[in-house]
Order: structure tokens, then C-alpha cells, then sequence
């Protein structure tokens, strides 16, 4: 019943196309004759028109976040940077939530900054600085000036992933952005770039070759024209990431990011790839660097006098799907020396990268992103993760999951033949492979519990068995197939 179903919708739609094209192009005439220049739909686009979306759900997951700002002058009020969902702001510390960005012209951002001078003027980067497969490509960047309300489109739309914006401390004129740029090809909108004119016009003043791009940028808290950043060399294609090269270091500016020079003494000979840099908020002579070697090997290194040499602190190193996948790299603002590596379960150090331990993350997802922190509460950590948010307010002895915000990524869907109502399965980016029905008797429509986890893991592609809704078919990350048996969950 349901092919028969999808076979009629087809035809009516190929039907409607075919005859357009038969009518020929239609609209009103020009003084010659011509057609009009003006909006266009084809036949297909018509008949499209006829049909409505529906939420369906679920909404019982979250989804991978890149960044989270949270107000200084009302801790309450946070800005999300998701990785699939566009951006989120909360007024209420995560009991409602607002979505900023779903009339925007994308959906995958990287980065969120609220200016210092101005906590309604927000500036938002698009697309996630990350390698893998399963990241959507930016569209620039953007800013706010009533607190996420409505948005200026304010250009770098070759950067298709940026790293970081910072607002110049005393002069909201002033923004730095360090886009990656484009992961699968070369050029773009890459580099280091500055603006004097409230990002109406920018200039690029640190691009080093068309496959390098910046993936990290501080700034010295208490001399705002000292800036450091890192430099990542790589280029994505469908069989591999070709991660690192001689593009890849750190670079340091005295004169507000207008030119730069490179600080590399003591840092590793071998292939350097993706680096996670941060500055001591308490001595900003003191820097801490992560960087990865050859792809699965890694180093934290120190300075303590502002980038002039570098000194081998431990071999730490984000691990799991690879470094290219985590590294950033976070100093407390409550402990000197105290500095946090983002990886599958944080990896933090006590004494300047010497040794870590890894947090405690009981009850919690894993796979760290973003860690954002209260300026007079030392205990309280907010975690951005692949599978949302969650808050400590005992410094990682417990966690609180933000349970209402759904933006899980989908990778592919398949549907069942069952009847009266076909069952809808998704395969998702590490938070399982779900599946729930397509319609409901119940009076006030689907919910949460009618849906369900079908296998764990990363659920990539789903698949059902024709004639046989009880047989559902699920993927997990490195390559596992498992036929279930709907009926009593066998796998």
C-alpha cells in the first residue's frame, strides 16, 4: 500500500513537470515579447507547493554543539553555536529556548562571540571547524545587534567554516575572525581576518597558502594589540583527511593583528597538525599549546614567556576519532595552570600540561567540544557535546543533562510498510539510531515516548525489510550492521 502510495505521488508530480514544459515558459511579456524577468517556479516546485511539513519529532535527543557564550551581565542568557541546528539563545539558563536562526541560509555554525561593549551585539560564525565527513559547510559570518532577534549578513561567505570571532575589548569597530576555510577544497575565504569598520569591509592579514587556514585565536586580556594564533594545513577528500603540513604553526602580533610573526622555537620538527591554543587569564605571558603529530600522536606544550620559546610539557593529545575532532583547549579562569583538553572524556591538568587525569563524567555524554565558565562561580562548568548540554555546579561531580533542546543530526532515513500507519527510522551522528511512527490514533499526536532507540552508536544508514515491518536493519560507527527484530529487540 505505501509503494503504491509513493508510485501515485511520483506520477502526479512528474505529470505536473512534463506539462509546464509542454505549456512552454509562461509570465508576463516584455515590450519585445520576452519573458518577463521575475520569479519563477517550475512545474515541479507547483506541486510541491501542495504539500505541508509536519513535526513528527523525536525530541527526546540533543545534538552536537560547537560553542556556547553566556552573557556576563546576565548569566542567565546564553547563546548556542550548534553544529547541525543554526543558533539558540536561552534568557532563562536553559529552561526555555529560542531558536535565532531558522530563516537564515544555514544551518551548521561554528562559533558565537557577544561583544564585550555590548552584550545585544552578537557576531556568529558559520560552519564547524572540525575534519570530519559530516559537517555542513558556513555561509559566513553574521551579527545581531538585538540580541539575536534579527541578523546582518556581514560577508566572508567563502570561509564556509570559522574558528573564532573576537570583539575588540574597547572598540566594538574592531573584529578579528579566524576562519579555516573551505575543508574539501583550496582557497576560499581563508586566514586571519580583520575589520576597523564593524565588519563592513575586511582585510586578510595572516594567509599563509590556499590550503591553511586558522583553526585558534587568543587574546592577551590585558594588552588587547597582542593576539596569538594557530595555523591548520589539511584538505578532507571522501577516503581520508590529509591532516597537517608546513602550513601548520603558531604565529604572534604586537600591533593588533596587522601583521604577524611566527613563535615556533622549541616546537616539534614532525608533521604538526590540528593545534588547540589557549592564554592564561591570570598571567598572560603563560600560553598552553595542544598540538597534534602525525595525525594520532600529540603534545602539550607551554610558554611562560609570551610565545618566545616553547617547552615540552607531556604527550597528551586528543584521542578517539582523532585530534582533527577535538583539541581545543581551555585555561580556567579560576586556577592558574589549571587547563582543560576537549576529547571523548576531558582530559584536565592541574599543572600547566605535565600531567591530566580525565574528568569525571558520570551519566553524561561523551565527546567534548565547548567548555564555558561563570567569571565568580570556580565549581560551575557548562559542556558542550555531541549530545548536548550539560551543567556542573560542583566542578564535574555531577552533571545536569539540558534535556530540551533537540538537534540531533540526521544522516539518512527509511520507512517501513507497516500498516495503518508506516514506521520512520534515522540513523544519527552519535546519538543512535532512532525510529517512531508516522502518524498516531492518539488525540494530542506523537510524542516523545512513542519514539525509541533502535541501536546505539552512530546510526548512519537505516534499512527495512519490505513486506516485514518487524525487521529493521541499523549501522554503528566503524563499519557494524545489525538486523533487529522489532518484536523483542534481538540484534
Amino acid at each position: 500500500m505505501k509503494n503504491k502510495k509513493l508510485s501515485l505521488v511520483s506520477i502526479i508530480l512528474l505529470f505536473s513537470f512534463f506539462v509546464s514544459l509542454a505549456q512552454g515558459p509562461r509570465g508576463p511579456r516584455g515590450p519585445r515579447g520576452g519573458i518577463d524577468k521575475g520569479p519563477e517556479k517550475t512545474g515541479i516546485a507547483s506541486a510541491l507547493n501542495g504539500f505541508q511539513f509536519r513535526s513528527i519529532g523525536p525530541a527526546f535527543m540533543s545534538g552536537r554543539i560547537s560553542d556556547i557564550a553566556i552573557d556576563p551581565n546576565n548569566e542567565n542568557i546564553w547563546y548556542v553555536a550548534v553544529a547541525s541546528g543554526g543558533a539558540w539563545k536561552t534568557e532563562n539558563a536553559g529552561t526555555t529556548w529560542q531558536p535565532l536562526t531558522d530563516s537564515q541560509p544555514f544551518f551548521a555554525t561554528g562559533c558565537v562571540t557577544i561583544d564585550p561593549n555590548n552584550s545585544a551585539s552578537i557576531w556568529l560564525g558559520t560552519g564547524e571547524n572540525v575534519g570530519g565527513r559530516h559537517i555542513g559547510v558556513g555561509h559566513g559570518i553574521y551579527h545581531s545587534m538585538d540580541g539575536g532577534k534579527s541578523w546582518k549578513d556581514m560577508g566572508l561567505k567563502k570561509s564556509e567554516h570559522i574558528s573564532k570571532i573576537i570583539v575588540h575589548p574597547d572598540n566594538s569597530k574592531v573584529i578579528w575572525v579566524a576562519s579555516q576555510g573551505p575543508l574539501w577544497s583550496p582557497g576560499g575565504d581563508r586566514g586571519l581576518y580583520k575589520s576597523t569598520d564593524g565588519g563592513k569591509t575586511w582585510r586578510n592579514t595572516l594567509e599563509i597558502n590556499e590550503w591553511t587556514g586558522i583553526t585558534e585565536l587568543v587574546i592577551d586580556p590585558t594588552n588587547p594589540d597582542i593576539l596569538y594564533a594557530a595555523s591548520w594545513q589539511k584538505h578532507r577528500n571522501v577516503a581520508a583527511l590529509i591532516d597537517g603540513g608546513p602550513g601548520t604553526t603558531l604565529y604572534k602580533s604586537v600591533d593588533g593583528g596587522d601583521t604577524w610573526s611566527k613563535i615556533n622555537k622549541g616546537l616539534p620538527r614532525s608533521n604538526m597538525g590540528k593545534i588547540g591554543l589557549a592564554i592564561s587569564p591570570m598571567d598572560p605571558t603563560v600560553l598552553y599549546a595542544a598540538i597534534e603529530l602525525d595525525r594520532r600522536k600529540g603534545a602539550v606544550y607551554r610558554t611562560s614567556n609570551s610565545g618566545g620559546s616553547w617547552t615540552k610539557m607531556s604527550d597528551t593529545v586528543s584521542g578517539g576519532t582523532g585530534p582533527h575532532y577535538y583539541q581545543e583547549l581551555i585555561a580556567s579562569p579560576h586556577k592558574f595552570d589549571m587547563i582543560y583538553l576537549m576529547n571523548v572524556r576531558v582530559l584536565v591538568s592541574e599543572d600547566g600540561g605535565k600531567t591530566f587525569y580525565t574528568m569525571t563524567e558520570s551519566n553524561k555524554h561523551s565527546d567534548n567540544h565547548s567548555l564555558t565558565f561563570k567569571e565568580d562561580d570556580p565549581n560551575y562548568l557548562l559542556m558542550g557535546t555531541d549530545g548536548g548540554i550539560y551543567e556542573s555546579f560542583d566542578n564535574s561531580k555531577n552533571w545536569k543533562y539540558v534535556a530540551n533542546l533537540p538537534l540531533t543530526q540526521f544522516y539518512k532515513l527509511a520507512v517501513d510498510d507497516a500498516e495503518p500507519f508506516y514506521n520512520i527510522y534515522g540513523g544519527t551522528q552519535d546519538n543512535n539510531t532512532q525510529g517512531g511512527p508516522s502518524r498516531t490514533f492518539k488525540r494530542n499526536g506523537i510524542t516523545n515516548s512513542d519514539w525509541y532507540v533502535v541501536l546505539g552508536g552512530d546510526g548512519h544508514q537505516p534499512a527495512t525489510e519490505p513486506g516485514n515491518p518487524d525487521i529493521v536493519y541499523a549501522q554503528s560507527q566503524q563499519g557494524y550492521i545489525n538486523r533487529i527484530d522489532m518484536t523483542n529487540g534481538e540484534a
